[in-house]
């Protein structure tokens, strides 16, 4: 069994009199990755954010490396950053950068690299995810869906991070797109020796990426545990919300 890279031990976090985690645990290893599943609000995306500091919890310890982040500084956790990198939602991409730009910022602004360097490094991470030098100038605006993701996951591990989190990275994708990020997800797991952590209430996608899956619900992780044992589970919510996904793709599929 691998060591874990990141750990949530006892987090509780509340929102008001909203109660989204309550004392988890949740032991992510090394090299596998890791999807936290579960439904619309069910605090999925804030687990995730307390693995790279951009939330802190109300109470309880996060590691990463075996670092203690939850009570650091912001220009403490730049380095944490740096290691654990994160694809947003919405890809987060610079409006008014071009795709050469937008990939190159994080090089620029973290590294002393050379101009020859940074275009050197932006071309190979674009080509990580299947996508040529005639992307470069493009905008965001003219990128289709997919294509933003692809970018926003270039511009994530231009920095080599160890870890990378994906926050629901198939949202508004079309089935097809869709399974080409869920494709890169794994690629780029075994090429780039990372970690990773997707969040995702799409069944699908985490079947097909997951090495082990973290049902969350009602603030707590009632189920990790690999695909096949997720298939098996006796736990009620966790059968409910396999069975209403294949119930749904036999009725969008049926002639």
């Amino acid at each position: 069994m691998s060591d874990p890279v990141i750990e949530l031990r006892g987090v509780s976090k509340a929102f008001g009199d909203n109660v989204v985690l309550d004392s988890v645990d949740l032991s992510v290893r090394r090299g596998e990755v890791m999807v936290i599943l579960g439904g619309s609000g069910s605090g999925k995306s804030v687990s995730l954010r307390h693995m790279n500091g951009l939330t802190h919890p109300d109470s309880g310890e996060v590691f990463v490396d075996g670092l203690e982040i939850s009570r650091l500084a912001e220009e403490e956790l730049v380095p944490v950053r740096k290691k654990v990198g994160m694809l947003f939602q919405m890809g987060a991409l610079f409006d008014s950068m071009t795709v050469f730009e937008n990939v190159a910022f994080a090089l620029w602004e973290h590294t002393k690299m050379t101009d020859a360097d940074v275009a050197a490094r932006v071309a190979e991470v674009l080509g990580f995810v299947n996508l040529g030098p005639d992307v470069l100038p493009l905008l965001p605006s003219s990128l289709s869906g997919g294509m933003k993701k692809r970018v926003s996951l270039a511009r994530t591990i231009a920095l080599k991070p160890d870890v990378l989190l994906y926050d629901e990275p198939t949202t508004g994708l079309d089935p097809v797109t869709a399974m080409t990020i869920n494709r890169l997800i794994v690629d780029l797991n075994t090429r780039l020796a990372t970690t990773s952590v997707v969040v995702t209430h799409d069944i699908a996608s985490a079947l097909f990426v997951a090495d082990r899956i973290a049902f969350l619900e009602r603030g707590r992780f009632t189920f990790v545990g690999s695909p096949d044992e997720a298939r098996r589970s006796d736990i009620a919510a966790l059968r409910a919300f396999l069975a209403a996904e294949e119930t749904g793709t036999r009725e969008t599929t049926a002639p």
